[in-house]
């Protein structure tokens, strides 16, 4: 069965035909959902195809990954399709660029998405424009292709943000559909011909090593670069191309140094579980990479020039490490040819290393994890568990009452590194925010238990840390100490005791959904559009959700039933005025 065969059996159900009106906004969501990993209310809230679409099926804004797609699709039975998509793509580019007369032209979902892109351009995400067909390209749109790559790198040469463009033609579809169809940990077995390559096997320490020049045309055939799964035990993912390390090898790539790239690089390590070699052909089973995701995502970017170099060349390394703890050992330190992000370089903190001792001796069962790629043993509870980028987030919503910036890693462990962790934090307040917030996460379901707006559920990135902040606001308002932030811990142990933590779950829950409503029912000037996702990143939603939660406890008395419910609550939010601190400042 073709990947189109199979695209169409599965756009059958219920939940395609019936929130799209045709197959090829069908395909569109489909990828969205299967691909990148998109859930249903995200997927129909990232679709813009329709009428005044201006060559943009659909946008992905990942906070995670701080990149922005821009979908077009191309949903074709057989055959090949000219430069005439492509050409799309690039005036979507085109158009990106003048994003205030874009969104006066376009439709009223792309315009609303395009509020949403606003904000990502202000952060800098890359932006990433991906051509999904279930077809290939005709040879002339394989060399429009790579004229238009070269063409965004020069602009991106000049410009404050980058852009890439990439093709997911029937090949890479189908690749991609099949990694998406292992769960959680999905094993990359791919076998190199080493024909067009040089290479040497040694062993080394009880190790098979082997230590080869692989043509830059043949590293862009290795699955798994663009949607990260061939990474999955690196320290960190693509930094983006506007890296400084990550343009210089492009403007190699394209230039006529090209030659000199195998010189000019460090080289890329490679870990498999097993490595064969036989008759010029190296089988590799479960194969990753650990240094070189810079490399090999800037070397995808231009593909189509990388597929016609000659005797341009880049050093591998591949080691056949079966153990766990030796390839995290073997990532962390081969990794020093870019520049980590600000919460792999505080992973070494002695602050950290620090709340990681106080954190696993109060709580012998749990595990503190301070590294990417980094996994607890499998005796570890899992409610124990505390990723240490998690608990940044946590320490911003609820002490500095700052959830709307919960998203942004690199301002928590950068800017605001030193203002949230301290070297004597209560272990008991670590485990405490990881219990309400498991809580929160489990209404954050596709069931939507507590009814949530499904704008909200659209923003699972980033509205549940808003969660967090209403707990913490239920405590504060109820005491009267709307100014102070109370201890996490305590507010857990009075909610738990009482058996209230559902009740408190689902309260903040509903204030939540609330100042959203009031937020888009608020008039604005100039007729401008309400962007959910603006507002859940701005000041302006805590002030609404401030203004639900005080409204709720107000009222709560006066509705049936009320009276007793409002006792209830108010004897398990008291507690111990000595329990509240100032909030700690991070705006």
């Amino acid at each position: 069965m073709t990947i189109y065969e199979k695209i169409k059996e599965e756009i059958k159900a219920d939940y395609f035909q019936q929130n799209y009106p045709n197959d090829g906004q069908r395909f569109v969501a489909w990828y969205l959902f299967n691909i990148l990993h998109q859930d249903r209310n995200q997927t129909k809230d990232a679709i813009t195809d329709g009428a005044d679409d201006k060559q943009i099926d659909a946008i992905v804004v990942n906070d995670d990954t701080q990149t922005v797609y821009i979908i077009q699709g191309k949903y074709i039975s057989g055959g090949l399709i000219d430069a005439e998509p492509l050409r799309e793509v690039l005036s979507s580019w085109m158009q990106l660029r003048d994003l205030v007369r874009l969104q006066a032209i376009g439709n009223q979902r792309l315009q609303r998405k395009l509020s949403e892109v606003a904000k990502a351009f202000e952060d800098e995400y890359e932006v990433c424009f991906e051509l999904i067909t279930t077809v290939g390209l005709t040879p002339s749109a394989q060399d429009d292709l790579e004229t238009f790559q070269k063409q965004l790198a020069d602009i991106s040469e000049n410009e404050e943000f980058d852009a890439i463009i990439t093709v997911v033609d029937e090949a890479e579809l189908s690749r991609r559909y099949d990694l998406a169809l292992e769960t959680d940990n999905p094993q990359i077995n791919y076998t190199i011909d080493l024909n067009g390559s040089k290479y040497m096997p040694i062993e080394i320490a009880g190790t098979q090593v082997v230590i080869a020049a692989i043509p830059l045309k043949d590293c862009v055939k290795i699955p798994g670069i663009k949607d990260g799964s061939l990474f999955q035990k690196n320290v960190r993912q693509s930094l983006g191309t506007s890296n400084s390390v990550n343009k210089k090898i492009r403007q190699t790539i394209l230039g006529d140094k090209h030659k000199d790239f195998f010189f000019f690089h460090n080289g890329i390590t490679a870990i498999c579980n097993r490595l064969e070699v036989t008759n010029n052909e190296m089988q590799l089973y479960g194969l990753s990479v650990v240094n070189g995701c810079q490399s090999l995502n800037t070397i995808l970017s231009c593909s189509e020039t990388a597929k016609k170099l000659d005797e341009t060349y880049v050093l591998f390394r591949f080691y056949e490490i079966p153990q766990r703890d030796r390839a995290d050992l073997i990532s962390i330190n081969t990794n020093s040819q870019s520049a980590v992000k600000p919460r792999d370089l505080r992973s070494n903190d002695k602050r950290v290393l620090n709340l990681k001792r106080l954190f696993e001796q109060k709580f012998t069962q749990g595990y503190f994890v301070t590294k990417r790629g980094e996994m607890p043993a499998s005796d570890k509870d899992k409610n124990y568990v505390i990723d240490l980028s998690d608990l940044g987030k946590y320490l911003i919503a609820w002490h500095s009452q700052r959830p709307n910036i919960s998203y942004g890693e690199t301002k928590i462990f950068d800017k605001y590194f030193e203002i949230l962790f301290k070297r004597d934090y209560n272990p008991e307040n670590i485990q405490a925010l990881n219990n309400w917030m498991r809580n929160v996460l489990n209404n954050w379901t596709d069931k939507n238990p507590l009814g949530l707006n499904e704008t909200l559920l659209t923003m699972k990135a980033y509205a549940p840390y808003h969660h967090l902040y209403a707990i913490s606001l239920i405590f504060s308002i109820g005491n009267n100490k709307s100014d102070r932030v109370p201890s996490p811990s305590a507010t857990w142990d009075a909610a738990n005791s009482s058996g209230m933590v559902d009740q408190i779950v689902r309260i903040s829950g509903r204030c939540l959904n609330t100042a959203l409503r009031v937020a888009s029912n608020r008039s604005l000037p100039n007729g401008a559009i309400f962007s959910p996702q603006n507002w859940i990143k701005s000041k302006q939603s805590l002030n609404d959700i401030n203004a639900a939660i005080e409204q709720y406890i107000d009222m709560l008395p006066t509705m049936e039933g009320g009276e007793q419910q409002y006792q209830k609550l108010k004897d398990t939010i008291t507690i111990g005025q000595e329990l509240f601190e100032y909030r700690l400042q991070a705006d």
